[in-house]
């Protein structure tokens, strides 16, 4: 359990003012789902605590009929005829461990004496007993249950071929999940939880052994000294006590996952993992900016296939940043294009300047993105394909657009989804507006510019450690890594890729 500053009275050796102590603090008059059960077993009483929805009533239902078929609750010591005579707090908590070894058929128990530690536990759906023969001693049991969806494959990112399951927002199934692929002792799952009110759970996972030590603890560290009164955002509220932000800088700090194989993948690679209950989405630590160009996909072909659809997606998702400056700068400078890219130029300009309208068309695209999110899933679809059409066709014809910034702003808003990070989707909206804006004010030196401003955000962006640059294996360069973030390899006996440590 995790030792955290006192913010209830400690419980004493009186099972009645114990008692009265928890009713009084988890207020179980006030609450219809917090259910108090009292139960005479024998001589002695025990009261149980738990909440209505959290545990799972046919475990509670045998474990009360086990407890009334005993005679009382002080079980003598083996090899002896008599029960404990003295009462202090050594001989309390050994008469309740004992009672959880001998006579408690369940396999998650454990005992306590912290106040704290027990209204933590019924609040997180455990139950908590209270028994007079224990003193200050309390008995808790795991017999928890969440409810949870399915396990099914994320929306987010899906795959041609491979597995079809993915995370949730329970804690307990995303930790079996990465269990069920790495079967090996050295995988670590370290529990602690953050948030005076939420209590929130987090479990930190790595491979002992392979996984950077120092960034486990300073990770551990950071998260024990978290102070706040509720984790609302779930793994971004983390990100943000992991990393201290700076607002002028939107690349990605950490990457995360929503598919198991991949958090597997990345653990045997040494990363290490932070899982927060309540949120399907797991960090991947640490994270540089080419790790967001790996998918699943690339692992489930053929090392040709795979290497080829790792460039097209590099290829692609770079120009997305580069493809509208260029235009535009191109279209202020004519002299610098080839007489064969001639065509590229549009023949008319439309009613309002081209910088004005490829900035318009950037807000245009995210509201329909929002409004697309708003809508009955039903309709979803066809709204939002209608109203493009529909709104690019009449602002051609009244000549608010022109027909090429229609074309290259969809290449741009369709391009985007060849990687799945939102995060560094909009971290290259930003940087491409910068450049168009910078383009437009100094031409070829705004331009240049804005290439030097981009590289200096790559270049300063803090990650959680800094043993890792956010631009490796550039920085430091590290060759095989970096041929490996291009072509997709052989495995070798160990699973990696043949080229080197592999990125899964």
């Amino acid at each position: 359990m995790q030792n955290t500053p006192s913010r209830y009275p400690a419980l004493t050796d009186s099972y009645s003012d114990n008692v009265a102590l928890l009713d009084r603090i988890l207020r179980v008059e006030e609450s219809f789902d917090l259910i108090k059960k009292p139960l005479k077993v024998g001589k002695d009483e025990m009261t149980l605590y738990y909440i209505d929805g959290f545990i799972k009533d046919t475990v509670m239902m045998k474990l009360m009929m086990s407890f009334l078929a005993l005679d009382g609750m002080d079980l003598p010591m083996e090899g002896g005829t008599g029960s404990i005579g003295s009462v202090t707090e050594e001989t309390h908590t050994a008469s309740a461990l004992r009672f959880c070894a001998r006579a408690l058929p369940y396999v998650e128990t454990d005992v306590t004496d912290s106040t704290d530690t027990a209204v933590g536990m019924v609040l997180s759906g455990a139950a908590v007993m209270v028994g007079s023969p224990f003193g200050r001693a309390v008995v808790v049991i795991d017999a928890r249950t969440y409810p949870a969806r399915d396990t099914a494959e994320p929306e987010g990112d899906k795959v041609m071929r491979g597995a079809r399951d993915g995370f949730v927002e329970t804690l307990i199934f995303n930790t079996a999940l990465i269990r069920r692929r790495v079967r090996d002792p050295a995988l670590t799952v370290s529990y602690l939880s953050a948030g005076s009110s939420s209590r929130t759970d987090i479990a930190i996972c790595y491979m002992e052994g392979k996984a950077d030590s120092d960034l486990v603890d300073k990770v551990k560290n950071k998260l024990a000294a978290v102070k706040t009164d509720a984790l609302a955002m779930g793994h971004e509220s983390l990100a943000e006590v992991l990393i201290k932000r700076r607002w002028y800088n939107p690349f990605p700090k950490i990457r995360y996952t929503e598919r198991p194989d991949t958090a597997a993948a990345q653990l045997m690679e040494g990363s290490v993992l932070v899982i927060c209950d309540t949120s399907p989405q797991v960090m991947i630590l640490p994270t540089s900016i080419f790790d967001f160009m790996q998918e699943t996909n690339d692992f489930y072909f053929p090392p040709l296939t795979g290497t080829y659809i790792r460039i097209v997606r590099h290829a692609v998702f770079w120009l997305t940043l580069f493809l509208t400056p260029t235009w535009y700068l191109l279209i202020m400078h004519p002299e610098f294009l080839p007489g064969w890219l001639s065509f590229i130029l549009p023949t008319e300009t439309g009613r309002i300047p081209i910088i004005a309208q490829l900035l318009l068309v950037e807000f245009m695209i995210d509201g329909l993105r929002m409004a697309s999110l708003n809508t009955p899933s039903m309709l979803s679809n066809s709204l939002s394909v209608v109203g493009g059409l529909i709104l690019g066709d009449f602002a051609v014809q009244i000549g608010w657009l022109i027909p090429e910034v229609i074309l290259y702003m969809a290449f741009v808003a369709i391009a985007n989804f060849t990687q799945r990070s939102y995060e560094l989707g909009y971290a290259f909206k930003f940087m491409r507006m910068g450049l168009l804006i910078l383009t437009a004010i100094g031409g070829y030196w705004g331009f240049g510019a804005g290439l030097v401003g981009i590289v200096a955000l790559l270049l300063t962006n803090v990650t959680v450690t800094g043993k890792r640059h956010y631009l490796y294996p550039l920085i430091p360069f590290d060759g095989k890594a970096l041929k490996s973030l291009f072509f997709r390899v052989r495995k070798d006996k160990g699973g990696r890729d043949a080229c080197g440590d592999g990125d899964s």
